[in-house]
């Protein structure tokens, strides 16, 4: 036999023993040439880890019946989101499985988590179309978020195609959390919670374009009196997050539209 069962393994057959199999990425280095990464980066991903947990804390807590739980993780899951990516960023820790990653935990928390918070608080008073209109919002999300990574690197960075998905999850998940904490029921204002739902999806899938605010340069210096201007921000928000955050969402959502309006007027009009 050519078996030797006192042979040292080598490290590539030791690796083999595992359970899972190590990730390799292949990439460009400075200078174009073709190499293979071993392993991820471990800072992005804890915060995109966190954003997926969040998500699925929102909807354990929407099955429960804690909607205002359930709301707040969703926005949880949005500052945690804008950090993962900000994060690659500032240390260079981009990949493509970081992308990935990031999409499938924004299915979760901004797709899956809206729909059934939306569903459990008002839609599901609705019957079939309840969960008719919760699975449009979810089948949105996912395709723009679909569409999104296809477009990575082809579209202006300066503005979204279609609502972004966090600024969905925030006009539905805001909706929940402003009513449910005066204590109305949602069957009571079902109908237009089914049309705020249904209305995000389609916004998501739209060609409408929205400001990605994703110019603005946060590591130059700014005048004194934008941090004041700050201050005065998180001030308001933390005055009534459920009504302000709803508010600047709604306000968000519909500037596409009437931007895109304004553009048509000025079309017909030159």
């Amino acid at each position: 036999m050519n078996e030797r069962p006192d042979e040292p393994q080598s490290p590539a057959d030791a690796e083999s023993l595992l359970p899972i199999d190590e990730h390799i990425e292949e990439g460009h280095d400075a200078e174009g040439r073709k190499v293979r990464h071993r392993g991820i980066y471990l800072l992005p991903n804890l915060f995109t880890t966190a954003n997926l947990f969040a998500g699925f804390y929102a909807i354990i807590n929407a099955m429960n019946g804690n909607f205002y739980v359930a709301a707040a993780a969703v926005f949880v899951a949005m500052v945690l989101d804008g950090l993962d990516g900000r994060v690659a960023r500032l240390t260079n820790t981009q990949s493509a499985f970081g992308a990935e990653y990031d999409s499938l935990s924004d299915m979760v928390a901004f797709g899956v988590a809206p729909a059934l918070l939306a569903f459990e608080w008002a839609l599901g008073s609705m019957g079939k179309v309840g969960w008719m209109v919760a699975f449009i919002y979810v089948a949105g999300a996912a395709l723009r978020l679909a569409r999104f990574n296809t477009q990575i690197g082809s579209v202006d960075k300066r503005y979204f195609i279609g609502l972004a998905s966090p600024a969905a999850a925030g006009v539905v998940a805001g909706t929940v959390w402003a009513f449910s904490d005066f204590g109305i029921k949602g069957s009571n204002m079902a109908f237009v919670v089914a049309i705020l739902v249904a209305a995000a999806g389609m916004l998501m899938v739209s060609n409408i374009k929205y400001n990605s605010f994703k110019d603005l340069d946060l590591k130059g210096r700014v005048p004194f009196v934008a941090i004041l201007a700050v201050v005065l921000v998180f001030a308001v928000v933390f005055s009534d997050p459920p009504r302000i955050l709803l508010i600047i969402f709604l306000a968000y959502a519909a500037s596409g539209p009437i931007q895109y309006l304004l553009r048509l007027r000025r079309g017909k009009s030159a």
